[in-house]
């Protein structure tokens, strides 16, 4: 193939709108230009993503801001491109009917997570770093897309739940205002205990772990006189970012408790079972055994 042949190949009008022609040419420069500019525009975002997380702005800030100038790149990019090949954007207006077609039949939930995912990053009810509870699940936000809210599991793994179910059902955010969460831990002793002696060395053990609140109100209840034991609660704040954390303090306040328990010769009571038998009622092989 020439050089001539070639370049009527390019000069080729594919479809002509308004007396203005489109050729192969332009068909074929707007993805080049398009995806170099998209190329500089991606190393600008990261650029600038790097740049405000150094800042030590808060993630799901940067989260939205870096989504704003993605799309405002987009937009300036597919104008700029028309604008420069000379093709009008009336040109294009079939592609906008094939779209509310598509929405007609069935991209209502598409768009409807497309939004939502819009008002979860505006409105901030949940954000990157967030404890959430949702349904049967707990975890934390990993990261807030147009569709979908990535959250990982206690256990590991992530769960991908769409942005208008936030939004439409009951979630429990943990760390909404702060990562300050209330627990308790319950102990029951033995009937005879020293119950202010019980009382003390809880209130000593909660005064003396490092991760639990100082600031924030602690109490110490006799709560109950339960059918085998003397039961205490211990109520206190802790700085936690999930659950595991929570549960790795209240073990460590159970093992002081053991210990301390140990060293003060005070007993955890166990159930107990009074079993009385009456002979009269046994058989005569029992009561040979017997």
């Amino acid at each position: 193939m020439t050089l001539e042949q070639f370049q009527q190949i390019l000069a080729f009008v594919l479809f002509s709108y308004n007396e203005v022609q489109i050729t192969v040419a332009k068909i074929i420069q707007v993805p080049l230009i398009l995806f170099t500019l998209w190329f500089v525009v991606t190393r600008i975002g990261k650029l600038i993503r790097r740049s405000l997380l150094a800042r030590k702005i808060s993630q799901d800030a940067v989260h939205l801001f870096t989504r704003f100038y993605f799309i405002l790149s987009i937009t300036i990019l597919v104008f700029t491109s028309l604008e420069v090949l000379n093709i009008p954007l009336t040109a294009f207006a079939f592609v906008s009917g094939a779209i509310a077609i598509g929405v007609g039949f069935g991209a209502q939930n598409i768009i409807n997570n497309f939004i939502s995912g819009w008002i979860l990053m505006w409105e901030r009810p949940i954000r990157i770093g967030d404890f959430l509870e949702v349904g049967n699940a707990k975890g934390v936000v990993e990261t807030i897309n147009t569709r979908s809210t990535r959250i990982r599991r206690n256990d590991g793994v992530h769960m991908l739940v769409p942005n208008s179910q936030l939004l439409e059902n009951t979630v429990t955010n943990w760390t909404l205002i702060d990562r300050n969460a209330r627990t308790s831990v319950n102990v029951g002793v033995m009937y005879g205990s020293d119950v202010e002696l019980v009382a003390d060395i809880i209130k000593q053990v909660v005064g003396e772990h490092p991760a639990i609140l100082p600031n924030l109100p602690k109490a110490v209840l006799f709560d109950d006189f339960a059918e085998s034991a003397l039961m205490f609660t211990a109520i206190f704040w802790v700085y936690a970012e999930s659950e595991t954390m929570l549960r790795q303090v209240r073990s460590d306040i159970r093992f002081s408790l053991y210990k301390q328990f140990k060293l003060h010769n005070i007993k955890i009571a166990l159930p107990q079972r009074i079993i009385h038998i009456d002979e009269n009622k046994l058989t005569p092989t029992a009561k040979s055994h017997s």
